[in-house]
C-alpha cells in the first residue's frame, strides 16, 4: 500500500473514531450546543494529530486494548477542534469561514461558539478518562495515567492556551515580536498538542525514555515547520484549496515569521525544521517510513 492509500486509510479510521467516540447525542435541552459541537468537530479537516498518535503507536508495537489508545485520538481531536471554534471568535481571529464552510459562531452565535468551545474541551477529557475502563493490569494504567497528564500539560497554559495568549496579548498591545517571541508562540500554540498527540502515542505503547525524547523532537520540529508553513500559505495560498480566506494575519495587523524574517528565508526555514525531524524519524527502531513521509508531506502542503 502506498503513502496516499495508508494515509487515507489511517483519516478514515481517525474519522470512525470521532464518530464513535467524540460525538454526543442530541437531546431536548441540549439540541443546539450538541449540534454546534458535532457542526464543528465533523467539518472535516487532515486529522492530523490523530494520525501521527495513532503511527508513533504502531511504531512502538503497542498492544493495549484498541480502546485506550482510541479514547486519546478522540480527546486530542477534541481539543484541537475547541481550539479552532475559539480562534474564529471575533475576539480573537473573527474568521467567518474555515474548511470550506462557516465557522462555528457564524452558524450558531458568538454564544453558543464560546459554549461549543467549552463543551469540546471538556468532552476531550470525559473521553480520555473513558481510557480507565480498558486497563486491564497496573502498567496500562500507568501508561494511561502518564498520557493523560501530557495531554493535560500541553492543552494549557504551559502548552497551547499559553502560546495562544501571548500571540493575542502582543497582537492587542501592538508588540514588536522577536524571533525568540514567535518561537515561545509556535512551540506552545501549535507544537505543543503536536508533541502531545506522538508522545502519548510512544507512552501508550512502552516507548523507552530515550526514544520518547527523541519523539519529542521530532514534534517540535514538525510543529515549527507546519506553522511557519501556514504563514507562508496566508500570504500566497490558494483559499479554494485552504478553505478559508487568505491574508488574515496581514488584516489583523499580526508579526508573522513571514513579516519578520521574509518569504525567501521562512521557506528556507520549512525545509530546516522539516530536515531536522526526518534526521531523527531515521534513528527511530521500527518501521518509520508512513511517519517519515507525512512530515515530508507537510513542506510542501496547499492547505
Amino acid at each position: 500500500m502506498n503513502f496516499e492509500e495508508r494515509l487515507k486509510e489511517k483519516q478514515a479510521y481517525a474519522n470512525d473514531v470521532l464518530s464513535r467516540i467524540g460525538v454526543t447525542e442530541v437531546e431536548k435541552y441540549r439540541t443546539v450546543i450538541t449540534e454546534a459541537m458535532n457542526y464543528s468537530l465533523l467539518a472535516g479537516g487532515k486529522r492530523l494529530r490523530p494520525i501521527l498518535m495513532y503511527t508513533v503507536y504502531e511504531l512502538f508495537g503497542g498492544n493495549l486494548k484498541k480502546e485506550v489508545l482510541e479514547s486519546f485520538m478522540a480527546a486530542i481531536e477534541l481539543i484541537h477542534t475547541y481550539s479552532l471554534v475559539h480562534d474564529d471568535l471575533p475576539a480573537m481571529d473573527n474568521d467567518l469561514y474555515r474548511r470550506g464552510k462557516k465557522t462555528t459562531h457564524a452558524v450558531y452565535g458568538e454564544a453558543m461558539g464560546i459554549l461549543a468551545g467549552d463543551a469540546l474541551l471538556n468532552r476531550a477529557f470525559e473521553v480520555a478518562a473513558s481510557a480507565f475502563d480498558y486497563c486491564d493490569d497496573a502498567e496500562s494504567f500507568l501508561r494511561t495515567a502518564e498520557a493523560l497528564k501530557l495531554l493535560s500539560m500541553r492543552a494549557g497554559s504551559f502548552g497551547m492556551v499559553g502560546g495562544q495568549a501571548y500571540d493575542v496579548l502582543a497582537e492587542e498591545q501592538e508588540l514588536a515580536l522577536s524571533e525568540e517571541d514567535l518561537e515561545f508562540i509556535f512551540k506552545n500554540k501549535t507544537c505543543a498538542l503536536i508533541e502531545a498527540a506522538m508522545g502519548i502515542g510512544a507512552i501508550l505503547a512502552g516507548a523507552e525514555d530515550e526514544a520518547q525524547k527523541d519523539v519529542d523532537r521530532i514534534a517540535y520540529n514538525i510543529g515549527m515547520a507546519f506553522q511557519i508553513q501556514d504563514d507562508i500559505l496566508d500570504v500566497e495560498g490558494d483559499e479554494a484549496e485552504l478553505g478559508k480566506p487568505i491574508g488574515s494575519d496581514e488584516k489583523n495587523n499580526k508579526t508573522t515569521y513571514v513579516t519578520l524574517k521574509g518569504m525567501e528565508q521562512a521557506k528556507k526555514d520549512v525545509r530546516r525544521y522539516s530536515d531536522e525531524a526526518l534526521s531523527y524519524i531515521r534513528t527511530l527502531k521500527g518501521d518509520s517510513e508512513f511517519l517519515y513521509v507525512l512530515a515530508e508531506s507537510l513542506v510542501g502542503r496547499r492547505s
